[in-house]
């Protein structure tokens, strides 16, 4: 047997990392399951009668003679730890397939030590004090699996926690069932089939770049390994309620068989070890295969309360319960909320619960605000016609973002569905969009009808004018890039397939070059001197939400471009705010909801003074 060096006290490095609207939703579940487990044991558990026969036992004379149930003949009332703070231990570790966790046994020995377990490691901590805090150790192997777990068996670990002077070998003389506590860690996970991302080089020709998406089979079940096995040993004096105990806790809390003190409503408990796999992330879940007959394992030994060990056994057990509700399909969210409580500083994710609150409210103001003033809208001046190309470009970013929905929040893709639908909106404020009848000759019954509401002005002409100059010059520069990116993403980059290619194409395109339906608005504000006629209330919000967004950006799970996209708007705003204050606002101008902008302005006769004025 081996003994691995003691270690530096501190966090493991493998308890790694869904959003944080996923957070509450995970708690909820939690909370309602560990509500419902309570109810159901206290249904369950069986009334204790007010008189019962007496049994007479030992030291217990007067209750039997009062007809008094026998407390030892009930569970315990309470539970104490059976081993005393600052016990000296030992943890021996053994890897096997063995079904029974009789590691000791002539069974084991013959049949699989010296078969298909011959290879594996196992070895021994020495020296652990029962209750400090600052023990930690860390062993690490690389695992030669044998073949039979390649093929989908079972491997597991057989943790034996001993005291000082003791052994777990029962045919040892130095064995006593009382020093001796025996835990069992699966450490092969079985799940369906992942479903694979597949990408080729669209131009490639050869049969092996085939594009093939494999879709989840749920009759399909593999196991999977995970490099990393935290023991923890509650390492404090708790007393627990045993008629109190969580279903999800039971499993960990062994009391020792017989062992009562003199009331025989106290009993005793072994030191609970708990396998924590709360920070287990399915994203860091290796296959198990023939491909794999060697993989790393990190195991980690730390200390932990007895109110932590609640927490993280409960969340444990309540997320693999809404992993079942939602047929697996929670997993990556699962994932994103474990990541976000691993990876940020706690101060950080609060500011962040925060800013994600506070983005959501911008959002939906910026939306309410922008359909009000397009609502009100009679006229068309000075806001840009081409503004309608944002349905476009809303429409290509909402499907990037469900190409790549394993990489993207729910948060995102709702506020990104929600753009899409307001832009389309807007499109029937400058347009009467209308199916008509075609006109004879038409291969087709029907056609669509698009018509301007009215005749554009000398001002909205003005306008136009200037949008066009300002698409032009874009143009001259962003349509030779995007040819440019689009002919390097084909031959060097891969891909799904040509849906995937064409999406993310385009995407990269609005991404990179975004600014260009921005532009006009910000040129037509250059030419009239004026950004009166602009909506200042939607921008007020867009303007406090693009903040939020670059605090956002960098903790919710989203794609890189779209997480780029925060920092392009940046730019845009800064120039709108250069031109708000260089231009001002002129109160005898119409504003974006067709009034001027003081309400004590009162136009004269043409060439007039206004009130305010005189």
């Amino acid at each position: 047997m081996s003994t691995p060096a003691h270690a530096q006290a501190g966090p493991p490095a493998e308890q790694d990392e869904s959003p944080v609207r996923k957070l509450f939703s995970v708690v909820q579940q939690v909370f309602l399951i560990w509500a419902f487990s309570q109810l159901a044991m206290k249904l369950i558990s069986p009334a204790k009668p007010a008189t019962a026969p007496s049994v007479a036992t030992p030291g217990n004379d007067d209750a039997a003679q009062a007809g008094e149930v026998n407390p030892f003949l009930l569970p315990p009332v309470q539970a104490y730890t059976a081993w005393k703070l600052g016990q000296p231990l030992s943890m021996h570790v053994y890897f096997s397939t063995s079904p029974n966790g009789d590691v000791f046994s002539r069974q084991w020995t013959s049949a699989w030590r010296e078969d298909q377990d011959a290879g594996l490691p196992n070895f021994v901590w020495e020296n652990i004090t029962f209750g400090d805090w600052k023990e930690t150790r860390v062993a690490t192997y690389d695992i030669n699996l044998p073949l039979a777990v390649q093929k989908n068996g079972s491997l597991w670990a057989d943790v034996f926690l001993v005291k000082d002077g003791a052994s777990p070998d029962p045919s040892n003389p130095s064995f006593d069932p009382h020093s001796v506590h025996h835990v069992r860690k699966l450490l092969t996970r079985y799940m369906p089939k992942v479903k694979a991302r597949k990408e080729k080089n669209l131009l490639s020709n050869s049969d092996d770049n085939e594009e093939v998406e494999e879709e989840p089979q749920d009759d399909i079940i593999v196991s999977y390994w995970h490099k990393n096995l935290t023991l923890a040993l509650v390492s404090d004096e708790t007393v627990v309620a045993v008629n109190k105990v969580p279903p999800v806790l039971v499993e960990h809390i062994h009391l020792v068989p017989g062992a009562r003190d003199d009331t025989g409503t106290k009993g005793f408990y072994k030191p609970i070890i708990f396998p924590n796999d709360f920070w287990l992330l399915r994203s860091h879940l290796i296959e198990i295969n023939t491909t794999t007959p060697t993989l790393p394992l990190e195991v980690i030994f730390q200390p932990m309360s007895y109110f932590k060990f609640q927490i993280l056994a409960s969340m444990s057990h309540g997320f693999e319960e809404a992993l079942k509700q939602q047929g697996g399909g929670a997993g990556a969210e699962l994932d994103e909320v474990k990541r976000m409580l691993t990876e940020t500083n706690p101060w950080f994710l609060g500011l962040t619960g925060l800013v994600s609150i506070l983005h959501v409210v911008f959002e939906m103001l910026a939306f309410k605000s922008d359909v009000s003033h397009w609502r009100q809208r009679k006229e068309l001046v000075g806001v840009s016609v081409r503004i309608i190309t944002n349905v476009f470009v809303q429409t290509v970013v909402l499907l990037y973002l469900i190409d790549n929905n394993e990489n993207t929040s729910w948060m995102i893709l709702m506020g990104s569905g929600m753009g899409v639908v307001i832009e389309a909106w807007k499109i029937t404020k400058a347009v009467d969009i209308s199916i008509v009848t075609a006109p004879p000759g038409s291969q087709l019954p029907y056609m669509l009808s698009i018509k301007d509401k009215h005749v554009l002005s000398d001002d909205e002409k003005k306008t136009q004018e200037y949008d066009k100059l300002a698409f032009r010059i874009v143009s001259y520069f962003t349509i030779p890039l995007l040819a440019a990116y689009t002919i390097y993403s084909l031959i060097y980059e891969t891909h799904k397939g040509w849906y995937s290619f064409v999406i993310s194409t385009l995407t990269s395109f609005v991404y990179m070059f975004g600014f260009a339906q921005l532009i006009p608005q910000l040129i037509i504000n250059y030419k009239l001197k004026s950004v009166a006629h602009m909506p200042m209330k939607a921008m007020i919000y867009k303007s406090l939400s693009t903040v939020v967004d670059d605090l956002f950006a960098f903790c919710i799970k989203m794609p890189m471009l779209h997480r780029l996209a925060c920092f392009r708007d940046d730019v845009v705003f800064l120039i709108f705010l250069y031109q708000r204050w260089i231009y001002r606002i002129d109160p005898k101008r119409v504003n974006e909801y067709g009034q001027v902008m003081a309400e004590d302005v009162i136009k004269a006769d043409d060439g007039g003074e206004t009130k305010k004025e005189k």
